[in-house]
């Protein structure tokens, strides 16, 4: 398995994890009251965007020639931290 290889499995591994929390914060939402599932669905939201910028990242390394995806790589391990911090941002707010 090529280092590109390994990178690809990682962040697909990655993905489904945020997907998996986005999926525990609707279901807390709909357990909330209606202020708190206003501050829910912003978060969900804004956590889906994420998840859905660093998916884009994932396409563009998987369709990158051998010798360019390590300047993608830069820009989608930029995602990854944005949607972590992102991510213990919601959580805080939301336990």
């Amino acid at each position: 398995m090529t280092d590109k290889e390994a990178y690809e499995q990682k962040l697909q591994a990655r993905l489904e994890e945020w997907q998996a929390n986005i999926d525990k914060l609707r279901a807390q939402a709909k357990e909330a009251g209606a202020d708190a599932q206003i501050q829910y669905q912003k978060q969900i939201d804004e956590m889906r965007e994420q998840r859905e910028a660093l998916e884009a990242k994932l396409k563009d390394i998987q369709n990158a020639q051998s010798a360019a995806w390590a300047d993608i790589k830069t820009g989608a391990d930029k995602a990854w931290d944005d949607m972590s911090k992102a991510m213990q941002d919601a959580w805080k707010r939301m336990t």
